[in-house]
């Protein structure tokens, strides 16, 4: 059973930029799928970022409301999975959770949470205006 523990949430003003991480309780375990999602405020969880290991050929993906703020980063020495978040405004404002292994898509990681077996607690990333 592998645990992912995140850590990086933070309160932050609008326009600010926060890094999250995400560890994995077994040493050096990376996963085929390493993805983040988010759930704000009276909504449902919703993928943010995804970063596809296999093949030799690493893939990312992004939502569509995170695309060209976001970053998602994988540091295979260290087995640690970032979430580099710049441009920050209030709809940012949710629980970030970390999840991997998956089953891979013709495009990727999946977007749909169910598809992932191992999740993190969640850091919180609240950005006031």
């Amino acid at each position: 059973q592998v645990q992912l523990v995140e850590s990086g949430g933070d309160s932050v003003q609008a326009g600010g930029s926060a890094t999250l991480t995400c560890r994995a309780s077994t040493g050096g375990y990376i996963s085929n799928c390493m993805a983040w999602f988010r759930r704000g405020p009276g909504k449902a969880r919703e993928a943010v970022a995804s970063f596809y290991t296999g093949g030799g050929y690493p893939r990312t993906l992004y939502a569509d409301s995170v695309n060209g703020r976001f970053t998602i980063l994988l540091d295979t020495t260290r087995s640690i999975l970032f979430l580099q978040m710049r441009d920050l405004g209030p709809a940012d404002t949710a629980m970030y959770y970390c999840a991997a292994e998956a089953i891979v898509t013709s495009s990727g990681c999946p977007t749909l949470e169910g598809s992932y077996t191992y999740w993190g607690q969640g850091t919180q990333v609240t950005v006031s205006s």
